[in-house]
């Protein structure tokens, strides 16, 4: 970890930026409505579920604050970051909290590249990433398409795949483990819920033929009180879980 962690001062300007014009009723309630669509109806939620301020504000202070700071913690106990990266690669990146957590416990944070579709999520990803002090650029178009990092390397899919349709997992998985071969880490995060990803026993496999790893976790860190106080308010249960898919590639650090 960093001497200086970046993640309280970044989680005061997002409460600054998105609170500056909503108040915290505004917000819960905001939450509350996009909970039971994206933990209860979580596969192909689409743009339509972050139309207005309100939903998007809640996403970014609730759950992006969760998902930086699981891909955080799982990054540090797989030792992602051990060995140094070239590069990390967000493939949808959403907000850009997943690709900027992993770059915060690497000893030199690499450049990122994020991939995202929806317009609103690109430009706050951007945010992010100047907020951290990390430098990277986002993308907005086809998660698909993107180019790989060649070398030592690094590809993030947090939160992602449960958005593609089922055509698309079987070549993106292959491409995923060509580039662990040619010495790419991979790492997939989801949640806990096995039902809102039917695809995770295949992908299982073929990680684990591949001398990679599934874990489910649960870590008892304790939350920042606001990201804490705001999911309780909402009715929510916050906890810091989920489950993660990892390559080490070439010669491997994650065994």
């Amino acid at each position: 970890m960093p001497v200086a962690d970046p993640f309280s001062s970044w989680l005061s300007a997002l409460e600054a930026r998105h609170r500056a014009n909503l108040t915290f009723a505004e917000i819960r309630h905001a939450l509350q409505a996009l909970s039971s669509l994206y933990v209860e109806r979580r596969h192909r939620i689409g743009g339509d579920a972050f139309r207005g301020r309100g939903k998007r504000a809640a996403f970014c202070l609730y759950y992006g604050a969760l998902h930086y700071l699981l891909v955080r913690e799982i990054v540090g106990a797989l030792g992602a970051a051990d060995r140094p990266l070239e590069s990390i690669l967000d493939l949808g990146c959403g907000t850009g909290v997943g690709g900027a957590a992993w770059a915060a416990v690497a000893r030199r944070p690499p450049p990122l590249h994020g991939v995202e579709a929806q317009g609103w999520a690109a430009e706050e990803a951007r945010w992010t990433w100047h907020a951290l002090g990390l430098h990277g650029r986002v993308q907005q178009g086809d998660l698909r398409k993107a180019p790989f990092p060649a070398g030592k390397g690094a590809v993030l899919l947090a939160f992602t795949l449960n958005e593609l349709d089922g055509d698309d997992l079987e070549p993106l998985l292959a491409r995923l483990v060509a580039a662990a071969r040619r010495n790419t880490r991979v790492l997939v995060v989801e949640p806990l819920a096995r039902r809102v990803s039917p695809w995770w026993d295949e992908w299982t496999r073929a990680f684990q033929a591949e001398r990679g790893r599934q874990d489910e976790w649960r870590f008892p860190s304790p939350l920042p009180e606001p990201v804490a106080h705001l999911g309780r308010a909402a009715g929510l249960d916050p906890r810091l879980s989920g489950r993660s898919l990892y390559l080490p590639g070439g010669s491997g650090d994650g065994r």
